[in-house]
């Protein structure tokens, strides 16, 4: 058997709680097979229009509401992990269900730890939020002066925030004892690669 990380892209979730709602259960059944061949599965998922679009809400409500308070990326990371991870809970589950598995599913909301001096805080490369066009981009940026803008793939500009190199999981313990007792992990919302899982040795490969 194997212990396998599924990563699903944050722009393929839809864009609003019902498109992703959808689109995970459609993804559901793939995934619950997995476990019917007798795979352990941990999923990971961007986050890059969820957390713009959190962000933006606190954002836009702060300024216009006194009692509403500016939401920082951290905490907004953390809500994108808890309302994704609620979604996939929810459409695992009700796969599970029909299919009579005892499985559980669970969200860990993560934190990894960075090098403070990476470089990559001095060159912002992560997409997150909505696309815009160009005027539309350097108007935002002519109004704070803290944002950076660039082009994404050819489909517009995107707010772009530092994505520095993961160098630990917090929380790989509680991840690590959640899989040897039978659960579907749902972590690092946020992207992590396949080759940090292997190095924290969460993933190990065993051929039958």
């Amino acid at each position: 058997m194997s212990r396998i990380v599924i990563a699903l892209g944050g722009n393929a979730l839809g864009n609003t709680p019902e498109e992703q709602q959808k689109m995970i259960e459609n993804a559901a059944p793939s995934l619950v097979g997995l476990i019917e061949q007798g795979h352990e599965i941990i999923i990971s998922h961007g986050n890059g229009p969820q957390v713009g679009m959190i962000n933006l809400a606190f954002d836009t409500a702060s300024k216009q509401l006194e009692k509403v308070p500016g939401m920082e990326l951290p905490e907004c990371t953390a809500m994108s992990q808890g309302y994704i991870g609620y979604h996939l809970q929810k459409g695992i589950k009700k796969e599970l269900h029909k299919k009579n598995m005892p499985w559980q599913a669970v969200t860990v909301v993560t934190q990894v730890l960075v090098d403070k001096n990476d470089t990559a805080f001095l060159n912002p490369s992560k997409p997150i939020g909505s696309f815009y066009t160009e005027d539309e981009a350097n108007k935002l940026m002519k109004e704070n002066a803290d944002l950076i803008m660039k082009e994404d793939s050819g489909r517009g500009f995107r707010r772009m925030v530092a994505s520095p190199k993961p160098i630990d999981i917090v929380e790989k313990d509680s991840i690590k004892r959640l899989l040897d007792h039978e659960f579907i992990v749902i972590a690092c919302g946020g992207e992590v690669s396949l080759s940090f899982w292997m190095k924290m040795e969460i993933i190990k490969v065993y051929l039958q």
